[in-house]
């Protein structure tokens, strides 16, 4: 049988390139024919554009970025930067760099931004450093510094300890600390029982008594008589556990005032500021006159209760600052107590969503605080939101809550922002360990910053011979649930605890 013929049909694949893909850059305004268009190819024109806005933004600081956007985008660089030879197809997450040793060159010698050994340098250690860094010193043109636009060096440590302990070998010995008389009890317990032995000494201040910070800081110049020494003037604002607020910039006029006046310049102040309980969304130390500002990353940095790292910012615009980072930086690679890679990547996640979480958890707090304020079984309710607070308005001046608090019931504005971490007293200790006790939501821990709102009863964790809080006193942090859930649980507790004391003394 013959089959009729079949018409065989063949494609071939064209074996050149067209002129567009040889001359992108001089073939935008063509069209696939050959003859000239008005009208962009869809290709062309996206990469025109953004050609064009990298010429526009050339003279934009990236510093007049608002801290929401640069917490959004914690650990990105604003965009890919195709175009200088960055990469188009970029993660969105930055990877976790776990290697600790790094091929060397086969010249043997290390580019200037190249990797050794992990202790001294980590990927996605530097890529938190540097977000810090940034963060610390944002929108600083506002504040009226003239080197706007620079970010602060960062150093991440193994834990805030760890980043405060660093931070004082930094220093030239003998070293004095002047720390507040409401202060986390973790940085005397380190000075007494680790650092004293090695001439470390400390003194507690009345951090709100300004002629007696500066006859203080004065004795201490005069004492040196020309010698080399170093006086650290320690802040912590909100305190911990009592919420008493520290004016920064009146204590960095101080400090400079002083400074300025001595004539033993081998004798170094450094004001410093522990700013765990307000992070940068709520308040930025650097930009206040501080030396170095610090946190414990394990708080509301990380804010899920699962980072353990600490961060010291030496400040660029102070000649202490500048001194201080080159010290750091050589304490933090020789000592070695740095953070993890992990550590790191977990709290770059944690940034993103820092505004939004503090954002809630103040306005949640500022409300709880009213609610306790009002309540018979309350004696007293530290809160910095609070008119009746000793220290509001310098709190409403540097917390970011430029109006009367009575705002903060409109859930809108972001603006005021007293933190999220409150303490109530009540009539006696067992009375506390009663509240404590008969809570469900809320969950009896300690640390802060979480998700989850906690509670602890601090007389009974500090140790007996520096204990500072008084013995009614329960701490709060305040955590992202429901705010009606959370003062029912509270306002049952305390009916529960006056029962079960009542009972008691009958």
């Amino acid at each position: 049988m013959i089959y009729p013929p079949r018409t065989i049909m063949i494609r071939f694949k064209p074996f050149y390139r067209t002129p567009r893909q040889l001359f992108p850059s001089l073939c935008r305004f063509a069209s696939t024919s050959g003859t000239p268009e008005t009208k962009l190819l869809p290709s062309a024109a996206g990469t025109s554009a953004y050609l064009l806005r990298d010429t526009l933004d050339k003279e934009r600081e990236r510093n007049a970025l608002s801290m929401s956007t640069l917490l959004s985008h914690a650990g990105l660089p604003m965009h890919n930067n195709a175009t200088k030879g960055g990469v188009d197809n970029k993660a969105l997450s930055p990877p976790i760099i776990l290697a600790t040793t790094y091929e060397r060159p086969p010249d043997g010698n290390y580019g200037e931004n190249d990797f050794i050994y992990s202790r001294e340098s980590n990927p996605t250690r530097k890529l938190l450093e540097d977000v810090m860094g940034e963060l610390e010193t944002s929108n600083s043109s506002q504040h009226g510094h003239e080197m706007s636009g620079k970010s602060a060096p960062s150093y991440a440590f193994s834990s805030g300890m760890a980043a405060i302990a660093s931070l004082i070998l930094a220093h030239k010995s003998p070293v004095k600390l002047l720390i507040p008389q409401d202060v986390y009890h973790g940085v005397p317990t380190q000075l007494v029982t680790a650092l004293n032995d090695h001439g470390v000494l400390h003194q507690a201040v009345d951090m709100t008594n300004c002629d007696e910070l500066r006859h203080i800081i004065t004795q201490e110049v005069l004492k040196s008589s020309g010698k080399e020494g170093s006086l650290i003037v320690w802040m912590e604002t909100p305190s911990n556990p009592l919420c008493q607020v520290t004016n920064i910039q009146m204590v960095c006029d101080i400090v400079n005032e002083v400074r300025s006046s001595s004539t033993n310049d081998k004798f170094r102040i450094t004001s410093v500021v522990d700013s765990t309980w307000a992070p940068p969304c709520i308040t930025q130390p650097l930009l206040l006159g501080a030396d170095a500002v610090l946190h414990s990353g394990t708080k509301y940095l990380g804010g899920h209760s699962d980072v353990l790292l600490g961060i010291v910012c030496p400040s660029p615009f102070t000649t202490q600052g500048e001194w201080l980072s080159e010290r750091l930086e050589a304490v933090q690679s020789s000592v070695g107590a740095v953070a993890s890679p992990l550590e790191c990547w977990l709290t770059l996640r944690g940034l993103r969503t820092l505004h939004l979480r503090v954002e809630r958890q103040c306005r949640s707090t500022w409300k709880l605080a009213q609610y306790l304020e009002a309540h018979k079984d309350v004696v007293k309710c530290h809160y910095p939101g609070l008119k009746s607070h000793p220290q509001h308005a310098i709190a409403t001046q540097q917390m970011r809550g430029t109006k009367s608090s009575t705002v903060c019931e409109d859930s809108g504005n972001d603006s005021i922002l007293y933190g999220g971490m409150l303490s109530f007293e009540v009539e006696s200790e067992a009375m506390a360990m009663a509240v404590a006790g008969a809570v469900r939501i809320i969950r009896r821990a300690t640390s802060l910053g979480g998700t989850e709102t906690l509670i602890e009863h601090r007389a009974s964790i500090e140790p007996p011979e520096r204990r500072t809080s008084p013995p009614g006193l329960l701490r709060v942090s305040v955590g992202l649930e429901d705010v009606k859930d959370l003062w029912s649980d509270l306002e049952t507790a305390l009916m529960v605890a006056s029962k079960v004391c009542l009972n008691k003394e009958v």
